[in-house]
């Protein structure tokens, strides 16, 4: 991402941003874009307004409306000449995305957009980006660790591993790809392992932790599944059907490297 904003030179290779190569001189093309790469800083001796004011006059950015917008759609308009230094990370976390939709760009590029917030300040993030998307047709580029909230707001993802891009794909196709499973929770896995195997039939199981066992076959519903099982005395604290999360999709992709 430090690659995309020029805040770093490629060792090799080129980046082309809009149909152009990005140089050290691509003020136009920067100009299209806006950014919060990691934690953002301020000045943290003036207000959120003055600081946004300034992130205007370096961009060449004249609507005297859009920081008060910003401000607003931040949750950030009542903070008044609160200086930054007395803001929250959470506050900072929403004025750096209030500055980097300051100037309403095509290309919006975030890192871990929602460090910081509270669960409530996720989703009211989470809102925003997909506000922003379809509302106002900009191109939303997102880099997280946390896969459950990328798995909600991207439509399509770029898996990462040791710095390769190993596959780009949209997130409708992982949802059709997912495996689905019944997942079963039992008092005594043992018993109900024997049991699916020797009793009902079933060898395409995996028992993922202590009492809980998912069951990859398609040819019997839960319902018939439940009443097998009690059938056998196999006690049972829940059972349902799910399918594979994008966690469990990288996971597999990347053969379980966490260091993605």
């Amino acid at each position: 991402m430090k690659l995309l904003t020029n805040l770093w030179k490629p060792t090799e290779g080129s980046i082309e941003l809009f149909g152009e190569k990005l140089t050290s001189t691509s003020y136009e093309v920067l100009k299209r874009m806006g950014c919060m790469i990691e934690f953002p800083t301020f000045y943290e001796h003036l207000s959120g307004r003055e600081n946004l004011a300034l992130h205007c006059e370096y961009m060449g950015y004249y609507n005297t409306g859009s920081i008060e917008n910003a401000m607003e759609l931040l949750g950030l308009n009542n903070t008044g000449k609160k200086s930054v230094r007395e803001y929250s990370l959470g506050m900072k976390q929403r004025l750096g995305l209030a500055r980097a939709v300051l100037c309403k760009p095509e290309l919006l590029i975030l890192d871990e957009p929602t460090n910081g917030l509270d669960p409530a300040g996720i989703k009211q993030i989470r809102d925003l980006l997909r506000m922003l998307c379809t509302e106002y047709d900009i191109t939303i580029i997102v880099s997280s660790h946390i896969l459950s909230e990328i798995e909600s707001i991207a439509d399509t993802i770029g898996v990462i591993n040791r710095g390769v891009l190993v596959q780009e794909i949209a997130m409708q196709e992982i949802t059709e790809r997912s495996l689905a499973y019944i997942e079963l929770n039992v008092v005594d896995t043992r018993k109900a392992s024997y049991v699916l195997s020797d009793k009902i039939g079933i060898d395409n199981f995996k028992i993922v932790e202590d009492r809980i066992i998912r069951i990859y076959d398609g040819n019997i519903s839960v319902q018939e599944l439940s009443k097998a099982l009690a059938l056998h005395d196999v006690e049972m604290t829940a059972i349902g059907t799910k399918s594979e999360s994008l966690e469990e999709y990288f996971l597999k992709l990347t053969g379980g490297d966490v260091r993605c």
